[in-house]
């Protein structure tokens, strides 16, 4: 099949709204949304612990987030099966090969790249902000509020970066998804699969919903700070 003749097939999948295709989309970004949503706030509040206090093993602490970024997906997604199977320490919860296992595994994911970009954001932002704060006597949640205010652009990028990190992986999401269709099939892992079988078409038009998602992001994000919604 020529790749023309497999992109307009791709399309024609999209246009008609085909109902496997478009279920495989909702699990995706479900899953996604949910991960990205639960660590969010957690990362914000260690990032800005990290770049705004000193304390006894900080740099343990920036160590441990900086190789959890490298650690691959697949591993991830190892050890989250060793602990969620029936023979490992969190059997009982039944949550192997469930969507509950997909969030919590790219909540692992999404959490230090979540913390690394804020951190990095927050510590070159100006710290006579804080200290201003401080000499006023804003209580801490007013402190939190102003530094992500005043660093909002990078926190939001950070956000996209972490939400398009978990949404394209597909080691971990294999490992305790399963990928069961309705249920843990999920974008990555039925392009690889589709792909594997020789069914490109789906790949492509599941392929062109990932490079439209991340389209829509970027343009938003520069239209905003353009207009000096975002600006810093």
């Amino acid at each position: 099949m020529s790749l023309w003749q497999t992109t307009l097939d791709a399309l024609t999948l999209l246009v008609s709204l085909d109902k496997e295709l478009w279920e495989i989309v909702a699990v995706s970004f479900s899953v996604s949304l949910s991960a990205i949503s639960i660590v969010l706030f957690p990362a914000i509040i260690f990032s800005f612990v990290l770049a705004y206090t000193e304390f006894k093993g900080k740099w343990v602490f920036l160590s441990l987030i900086n190789t959890l970024q490298a650690i691959p997906t697949v591993v991830i997604g190892l050890l989250l099966y060793m602990l969620l199977s029936r023979a490992g320490p969190l059997g009982d919860w039944q949550m192997l090969f469930t969507q509950k296992a997909m969030i919590v595994g790219q909540m692992l994911i999404g959490f230090p790249v979540l913390v690394s970009m804020m951190h990095g954001a927050l510590q070159s932002s100006d710290r006579r902000a804080v200290e201003t704060s401080i000499t006023l006597g804003a209580s801490i949640p007013r402190i939190i509020a102003t530094m992500i205010w005043e660093t909002r652009f990078p926190l939001l990028a950070a956000a996209i970066a972490a939400f398009s990190r978990i949404v394209t992986e597909v080691g971990c999401s294999t490992m305790v998804g399963g990928n069961i269709m309705g249920i843990t099939r999920n974008i990555p892992t039925a392009i690889a699969m589709e792909s594997h079988k020789g069914a490109f078409a789906q790949g492509v038009a599941l392929g062109i919903v990932l490079l439209t998602l991340a389209l829509v992001l970027n343009f938003m994000l520069t239209s905003m700070r353009g207009k000096g919604y975002l600006r810093t």
